[in-house]
């Protein structure tokens, strides 16, 4: 990993528990979707935009902070 993950991140992440998905744009929407259908989140907006994986081209991340 590098320093990009953190210019990627706009939030400093401290000391608070990520939960971080990687895989394709409908992977990770659908992910996303079904954790909060299955309210295990409030609110989609938890989830930092998609944004692409450096390391894997074609897949992209979101990361909740909790």
């Amino acid at each position: 990993m590098s320093s990009e993950f953190n210019e990627l991140l706009s939030e400093s992440l401290g000391n608070q528990a990520q939960v971080w998905i990687v895989g394709t744009r409908e992977q990770v929407n659908h992910i996303i979707s079904e954790m909060y259908v299955k309210e295990m989140i409030t609110d989609r907006r938890q989830f930092s935009p998609l944004v692409p994986v450096p390391f894997a081209p074609g897949k992209f991340m979101s990361v909740l902070l909790r």
